[in-house]
């Protein structure tokens, strides 16, 4: 389905509130299964967000480049590390992450919301945005914050306030 980021927007600020407390719940007194009802909803999720018609994430957030994304990354641009790191990526000294210079992402092709680099993308792109780790009160932190850029998480807290 489409993604109309306006419109995503306003129902997160309606929603933000909310969502925060149901998951401040939920990493407090985890309900029984919650890793199966997350794996469930998961699958529901992608048969109703299509991340092309999005790539919110890639707009407004940086991923964490490790080490080993930065050397697979420099390789795949026949680049060294250090070239890579000084053309792309900034030291976050607070966390200790390597971070895109600039967003959107210099990697992403704002006409079709494509990856220039996705079969080498980050790790922390190709995972994201986490929704059925295997010990999801592990992520809820993570989802707290995703709520508010990415419509396929916000649709996951939405049906999970809904059965749960």
């Amino acid at each position: 389905m489409q993604v109309n980021l306006r419109s995503f927007k306003q129902r997160v600020r309606h929603n933000q509130r909310s969502f925060r407390r149901f998951l401040t719940k939920i990493e407090k007194n985890p309900p029984r299964h919650l890793d199966k009802i997350a794996e469930a909803i998961d699958a529901e999720v992608w048969q109703e967000v299509d991340c092309l018609s999005c790539a919110n994430c890639c707009k407004t957030m940086s991923p964490t480049f490790s080490n080993k994304d930065i050397k697979r990354i420099a390789a795949h641009l026949e680049m060294t590390t250090d070239e890579f790191k000084e053309k792309w990526l900034y030291f976050d000294k607070a966390d200790g992450d390597w971070m895109n210079v600039k967003q959107p992402c210099q990697f992403l092709d704002l006409r079709t919301n494509m990856c220039s680099i996705y079969e080498v993308r980050p790790d922390d792109c190709a995972g994201f945005p986490h929704l059925k780790k295997k010990k999801m009160t592990d992520y809820i932190h993570v989802h707290k914050q995703n709520v508010a850029y990415c419509p396929a998480t916000f649709k996951m807290v939405e049906k999970m306030m809904s059965r749960l």
